[in-house]
């Protein structure tokens, strides 16, 4: 008998044995009254790997009498589109075909187009699964074809059930009697990250391996710890996890929580992602700690340099304190509300010629030197003397607005005293 890997053998037969998604195959689903139904449309299946996403596609095509068709579009091509679309109409497939297309992301406009035509009509129902956003992976002219389903992470006791099955199958398998530690189970549904796939992986793994004692195999915690150490990670640099977990680590330096920052920062550095970290890092400092407190951008920049130096995995050490500096330090955006102001006015045409007193002087012709007119402020008490700077189309544009934290304040104040006017 040939070899079948128990993550196939445990894949589930019906909805109800499918782990997880009570959200769309729960008794009130909308995914599983339309399956249950029989008049399947064109559907997109969005979420991480080892969901259900492929298992729902195969129940699915359980229930119609079309032929099934799969295709990586990792692999596919054009070539296998029109193999496909070759045999609709004919006794092979009289009636169309359900199509499962995995991964569509990695087909190009063309390759995706190339179906329309038969979803439209109905020879193709296109079933299409993706790890990645469907509306930036995959293109309008189809997407506006489909219902977009999401398959969400399974959670660690969800997976509980699934990992006895698997004992169990394995148990029969081996013709022993399965003993695990305590915490076995456990640890294995928290570290396969909601990918039921890798926890059978583990456990085909731990109980091929498993010592017997007394006639039973012994799984043990450190074999569990060893085999599954790292599987709870989703990570993909090209991805949304990538994108997603690097806007948790910003959001969270801007919302003064040192324990989610931290905890972000971690599955960065985890992933060995060092730069993408540093980049988050960095940014915070000036856009959301800003004129609070100034000092947080050389202080981040040593942390960020020591880390660069050592390298993981001591450069945690420095991007934590960053890290924790940032989140607690007080905030404030005006700088980057202020840039952001300015730049909409030069983006809209509002610039205007530069006041005379503020030009080049060098830069007139020989023979041609105007008197400028210019103030130079450290000439006058307090450095400071009336001259108008911006152009005459922007006189009294104000871009930067104090912060209401202790230091913008202070430099309000200072000024005001000055300049003799309210800021």
């Amino acid at each position: 008998m040939a070899y079948r890997p128990l993550a196939d053998e445990i894949r589930p037969q019906a909805l109800d044995e499918v782990v997880g998604q009570a959200h769309i195959l729960g008794k009130n689903g909308l995914l599983r009254r339309i399956v249950e139904g029989g008049n399947v449309p064109n559907l997109i299946f969005y979420g991480p790997s080892g969901t259900g996403k492929t298992t729902v596609a195969n129940i699915i095509a359980q229930r119609t009498n079309r032929p099934l068709h799969r295709l990586n579009a990792t692999t596919a091509s054009i070539s296998d589109i029109k193999d496909i679309m070759a045999d609709i109409g004919t006794l092979l497939a009289p009636e169309g075909v359900l199509l499962y297309l995995d991964e569509i992301q990695y087909f190009n406009k063309k390759q995706q187009q190339s179906l329309l035509e038969f979803m439209e009509d109905g020879r193709i129902t296109l079933i299409a699964s993706t790890t990645e956003n469907p509306f930036f992976a995959v293109f309008g002219a189809v997407l506006s074809r489909a219902s977009v389903f999401e398959f969400k992470q399974i959670t660690a006791a969800d997976v509980l059930p699934a990992i006895d099955r698997g004992l169990s199958i394995m148990s029969q398998r081996l013709g022993a009697e399965v003993r695990c530690e305590d915490g076995v189970r456990e640890h294995i549904a928290s570290a396969c990250g909601g990918d039921v796939r890798k926890a059978m992986n583990a456990i085909e793994l731990l109980l091929t391996a498993a010592r017997r004692e007394q006639g039973k195999l012994l799984v043990t915690l450190d074999d569990a710890q060893t085999a599954a150490q790292k599987s709870a990670m989703r990570y993909d640099r090209e991805g949304d996890a990538h994108f997603d977990i690097a806007s948790a680590l910003m959001k969270s330096l801007r919302g003064s929580d040192p324990d989610a920052a931290l905890h972000y920062l971690a599955r960065l550095l985890e992933a060995g992602d060092l730069i993408t970290a540093i980049r988050r890092i960095l940014c915070s400092a000036s856009e959301d700690i800003g004129l609070a407190y100034p000092m947080a951008v050389p202080i981040v920049k040593a942390c960020v340099d020591n880390a660069l130096q050592l390298g993981l995995p001591e450069a945690k050490l420095p991007l934590a304190e960053a890290v924790i500096l940032l989140a607690t330090a007080p905030k404030s955006n005006t700088a980057c509300m202020a840039i952001d102001a300015a730049l909409a006015d030069v983006r809209a045409g509002r610039t205007g010629s530069i006041p005379r007193e503020l030009q080049n002087v060098h830069a007139d012709s020989a023979g041609q030197e105007r008197d400028q007119g210019y103030k130079y402020p450290h000439s006058f008490p307090r450095h400071w003397v009336a001259q108008q700077y911006l152009p005459d189309e922007l006189v009294g544009t104000r871009y930067y607005q104090y912060g209401d934290n202790k230091t913008e304040q202070a430099a309000r104040r200072y000024w005001e005293e000055i300049k003799g006017e309210s800021l």
